[in-house]
């Protein structure tokens, strides 16, 4: 499952379902591209993931983030979440309770004892948040030692720095405002969604494909 996951998560933080139909209006062709990661903490949110997943889930995998608890990873399962992100370490019957429902987890982690205990543990991929602090050569240097390991960098990750990340090793990165501007999404205005979207593509996208 995780082999089909794509690249680069979009992470959408306290955005209503208007706000994040219009950001997948102008994703509409990107889905082997882009994840979109629709976090807790917004608005009515289990709604919008279900009216999201049941408009756009064919293509896109559609997930929930800022999940803590079997609660939260329960109820946006139940509401069509594909796959489930944390800014935490969570627990194995979290993790098992993913698995049983072929839903891909992606809990966090900051260490290398963190790290292994999550991937015995069974997670899908492990996010190491916040990216920003432990540095780019963090995804390269832990690897030395324990090695090839399904990591994402999540935080402070921007289309400045994604190539460095990928180029270190990550195997996926998780972006909240390094793409899109904010004003942009709470305004939907989808002509400066598809410019930011476009610079993303020539900065990153293109370049990754390239290599």
């Amino acid at each position: 499952m995780k082999d089909n996951f794509p690249k680069v998560t979009i992470i959408l933080r306290g955005y209503t379902y208007e706000q994040v139909k219009t950001v997948m209006e102008v994703l509409k062709d990107k889905h082997q591209q882009f994840a979109l990661e629709i976090t807790l903490n917004s608005p009515d949110v289990f709604t919008t993931i279900n009216k999201i997943s049941r408009e756009f889930g064919e293509k896109f995998y559609i997930g929930a983030g800022t999940v803590l608890s079997l609660e939260d990873a329960n109820n946006a399962i139940d509401a069509g979440a594909r796959f489930i992100l944390s800014p935490i370490k969570l627990s194995k019957e979290i993790l098992d309770v993913c698995k049983a429902k072929k839903i891909l987890s992606i809990p966090a982690a900051m260490t290398a004892t963190e790290v292994m205990e999550l991937k015995n543990n069974g997670a899908d991929i492990i996010k190491i948040f916040p990216a920003s602090i432990v540095g780019v050569k963090f995804f390269k240097d832990i690897q030395a030692p324990l090695g090839k390991l399904p990591l994402m960098a999540v935080g402070g990750v921007s289309s400045g720095n994604a190539l460095e990340f990928f180029d270190n090793q990550a195997a996926y990165v998780g972006i909240a405002s390094g793409i899109f501007n904010k004003e942009d999404i709470l305004s939907q205005n989808s002509t400066g969604l598809k410019e930011s979207l476009t610079l993303f593509d020539k900065k990153v996208l293109c370049k990754m494909d390239s290599k």
